[in-house]
Parts: structure tokens; C-alpha cells; sequence
């Protein structure tokens, strides 16, 4: 290779696991400034109640709207009356406390004071161990 003349290199340098620039380094005032200068094409566009909070309090919008005029009920479902009433009835036969008969169902005394009062969401496996501690029927009576 001595003999055949001058050696030249005519490589591109190469830049490794450089990252492309982030949507906010592009839009950064200094990016900007520099694309002004190298007279690269910029876009700008003014946005519509950018950096305000007018959507939120202003006019009626169509959600609010749709939810006023929305009539379904959301309540969940409560422990009927007939139940409430099978469930201390029976449990007064058996001449029990509220605490004594959540020991018996392994319950906090807590669900017992809501299914006699009907607030508790009816739990078919909580209303099943009641119909074997007390020994009576209280599901399908309607």
C-alpha cells in the first residue's frame, strides 16, 4: 500500500444513540430562534382559550346538558323489607343477639345491624349462611 499515493479518508462522522429531539425541546423559544436564523419554514398557530380555564366555567356544554337531562336512577339495590323482617324475626325465635349470630356466620356484628336495618347490598353467600344459622327459609318468598 506504500506505493499507491496519498491516503484520504472520506468518511461522514456518525453519531451514536443520540436522541431526537422532544415535542418540547421543538417547540423551546431557543429551537425556534435557531430555525429563524438557518431560514427553515416555521408554523405558528394561535390556540383557542390556550392557558385558560373558559371551557370549564363557561355556558352549558353538552356534557353538563346530557347529564341534566339524564333520568336513570343510580341507587344500588338495598335489603328488602320482607327480608329485614324474616331476618330478626327469626332470629328473635331463636332468642339471639345481632353479635351472637355474626359469631355464628363468622360476620362482623356491623352486617347484621345493616341487613335488620336495610342498608346493606343483599350478598346471596351472606344471606345463605343467615338461612343455615337461623334455620329458616329467606330467599324466594316472592
Amino acid at each position: 500500500m506504500s506505493g499507491v499515493g496519498p491516503v484520504s479518508q472520506d468518511w461522514e462522522p456518525v453519531v451514536l444513540r443520540k436522541k431526537a429531539p422532544t415535542a418540547a425541546a421543538k417547540k423551546d423559544e431557543k429551537a425556534v430562534n435557531a430555525a429563524r436564523r438557518s431560514g427553515a419554514e416555521i408554523d405558528t398557530q394561535k390556540k383557542y382559550n390556550a392557558g385558560t380555564n373558559k371551557a370549564a366555567s363557561s355556558s352549558t356544554s353538552l356534557n353538563t346538558k346530557r347529564l341534566d337531562e339524564d333520568t336513570e336512577n343510580l341507587t344500588h339495590e338495598k335489603v328488602p323489607t320482607e327480608l329485614k323482617k324474616a331476618i330478626m324475626q327469626a332470629r328473635m325465635d331463636k332468642k339471639l343477639t345481632q353479635s351472637q349470630l355474626a359469631q355464628a356466620i363468622n360476620e362482623k356484628p356491623q352486617v347484621i345491624q345493616e341487613y335488620e336495618s336495610g342498608k346493606a347490598i343483599p350478598n346471596q353467600q351472606i344471606i345463605g349462611k343467615l338461612e343455615r344459622a337461623l334455620g329458616t327459609k329467606l330467599r324466594g318468598k316472592k
